[in-house]
């Protein structure tokens, strides 16, 4: 059964302490707006302030991106704590009860990493550290193919123009990404009509789709839109894309940049094409917007390739993101229980 979904990030600069206190209200609306129990949501409140307290302690300043994982195929809450600090030379140390570099009862990231569903941490000494913690009510659906994703407005907005969707089948994943033109809320605007034509149309090709947010962005500022599927029986993916909109296919060996055409949805389309990529089990899909520069490299960080998606998502952002522009990025790859070669 199909499932077209979009969950919008909050987004904290934690640069000072009383940030603390937001992060563990804002993971409390969060979560209860998911619906999840009242221990899900504690759990959540918890995890926020946990990291935020890191950040402060630790790295001085840093982000926590708080996102509601209804729109990545359930109900459930993301906390996602990005730094560019000192990094951690020792990660199990760390993880471990009662070890603290600042005189505290050193159980924060232990906690954290108890009551998380999903938890993965990634550092690298004199660069910094990601952590991505995930949590769900018990007996939540558990997908094969998984999204990371940063989501960010640009530095004195209250609301990103770039905005996503997803959409989840049997055996294949459908990705929009668009970026409505400018800043702000008129560029919030045209992006989230994107998002509203996606989860409507019934039409299931990339081509198709972009031509139906182009139809449907008419009257607005108009967006940069893309839209992969990601087609894993036929070992595909197949992409369209108007605009400044970036998808990569990274292999183990290689990677293949997809192919979009100038214009903006919604007002100058000179075509609408469609190309196929070929996809392994191993392949990592990368969508992001122009928040993000095109020179980000996932070999510059060991074990890029069996990092969770949002992980990945953290590091090419904190790498390769524009601080003048609002940002989109989203990762997926498929998963299992299993360890991944």
């Amino acid at each position: 059964m199909d499932q077209a979904v979009s969950g919008k990030p909050f987004f904290l600069l934690i640069d000072d302490p009383s940030r603390i206190a937001e992060s563990r209200r804002v993971a409390s609306v969060v979560a209860d707006r998911e619906g999840l129990s009242a221990l899900v949501t504690a759990n959540a409140a918890l995890v926020a302030s946990e990291l935020a307290s890191n950040l402060v302690k630790h790295a001085k300043q840093g982000e926590l991106h708080i996102t509601p994982l209804s729109g990545r195929g359930g109900p459930g809450i993301e906390i996602l704590s990005i730094d560019r600090g000192p990094g951690i030379s020792n990660v199990n140390e760390c993880l471990r009860d009662g070890h603290s570099t600042t005189g505290t009862s050193g159980t924060g990231l232990g906690a954290v990493r108890r009551v998380s569903q999903e938890f993965e941490i990634s550092s690298q000494v004199g660069h910094g550290t990601v952590v991505v913690s995930q949590m769900r009510d018990l007996g939540a659906p558990r997908r094969q193919f998984k999204i990371g994703l940063v989501s960010r407005p640009v530095s004195g907005e209250t609301v990103s123009g770039d905005d996503w969707a997803v959409r989840f089948e049997d055996a294949s994943l459908t990705i929009m990404v668009a970026d409505g033109l400018g800043h702000g809320l008129l560029a919030a605007d045209a992006s989230r009509a994107a998002v509203d034509a996606f989860n409507r149309a019934a039409e299931p090709t990339p081509a198709g789709l972009v031509n139906t947010i182009h139809s449907a962005l008419h009257g607005t500022r108009g967006a940069a839109v893309a839209v992969a599927r990601v087609e894993m029986h036929d070992a595909r993916v197949r992409f369209a894309g108007i605009g400044n909109i970036a998808g990569t296919v990274v292999g183990s060996e290689k990677s293949q940049a997809m192919v979009s055409h100038n214009g903006t949805a919604g007002h100058e389309v000179r075509q609408i094409k469609e190309f196929v990529y070929p996809w392994s089990r191993k392949s990592i899909i990368v969508m992001h917007s122009d928040g993000l520069s095109s020179s980000w490299n996932p070999s510059t960080f060991p074990g890029f390739h069996r990092q969770h998606p949002a992980v990945m998502a953290a590091l090419l952002y904190r790498e390769a993101e524009r601080k003048r522009d609002d940002a989109c990025i989203i990762v997926g790859r498929q998963w299992s229980d299993e360890a991944l070669p």
